[in-house]
């Protein structure tokens, strides 16, 4: 059983029934098929209401504007993806740190392959320039907690802080090697997987 997904804060109301929540879902994958069609300057709501087939009064009574639909995207990816972790990590000894950060490395890649929308939003909105330092923060938060778990330690700031380094390297690097190849470029992707692992052995062996 997977963590409990956070309550979203850029819902204006939660889904309460199973209707709703199923509009909510069909709202955000037409999100998602847009964005990887338009790029986010050129996502509207209306045109999200139009994919999803659903009134354009449904988007706001959700979201009250593009940005909140896309940070809410976001925080379904990183859910999503923490999920994934978890599945992988019951299959690992917990001893084996190395094969943890491979399999974090791995759902990575995997979603960002074949995720609608996962290549432009992972796990925040592409603006304004901060958003990848608060989609940095919220992924290593989760990953510190997770990570913990599977290998007996206390998620203290030192294993918090590796894990922020360990975030944001890999999302500079892999930038690249998205930017270079669109399916990752292999070589740049294996440098990115020596880098964290030398760099968090000072923390985890």
């Amino acid at each position: 059983m997977g963590p409990v997904p956070h309550v979203n804060p850029n819902l204006r109301r939660a889904p309460v029934q199973q209707r709703s929540a199923d509009r909510l879902a069909r709202i955000l994958d037409s999100c998602a098929g847009l964005l990887d069609e338009t790029g986010y300057e050129q996502l509207t709501t209306r045109a999200v209401a139009e994919r999803a087939e659903v009134p354009i009064g449904s988007v706001y009574r959700f979201f009250s504007n593009k940005r909140a639909l896309v940070d809410a995207l976001a925080l379904r990816n990183l859910d999503t993806y923490a999920d994934r972790i978890t599945a992988r990590l019951a299959d690992l000894p917990a001893a084996d740190w190395r094969a943890a950060i491979d399999a974090v490395l791995d759902e990575y890649l995997a979603m960002k392959r074949s995720v609608p929308g996962f290549a432009l939003v992972d796990f925040g909105p592409p603006l304004p320039a901060d958003a990848a330092d608060d989609a940095n923060r919220r992924l290593a938060d989760r990953l510190a907690v997770l990570l913990a778990g599977h290998l007996g330690r206390r998620p203290d700031e030192g294993l918090y802080r590796a894990i922020l380094v360990s975030v944001e390297a890999a999302d500079a690097l892999l930038q690249l090697a998205f930017r270079a190849e669109p399916s990752g470029d292999a070589a740049i992707v294996a440098e990115t997987r020596t880098l964290v692992r030398s760099y968090l052995a000072q923390t985890l062996d």
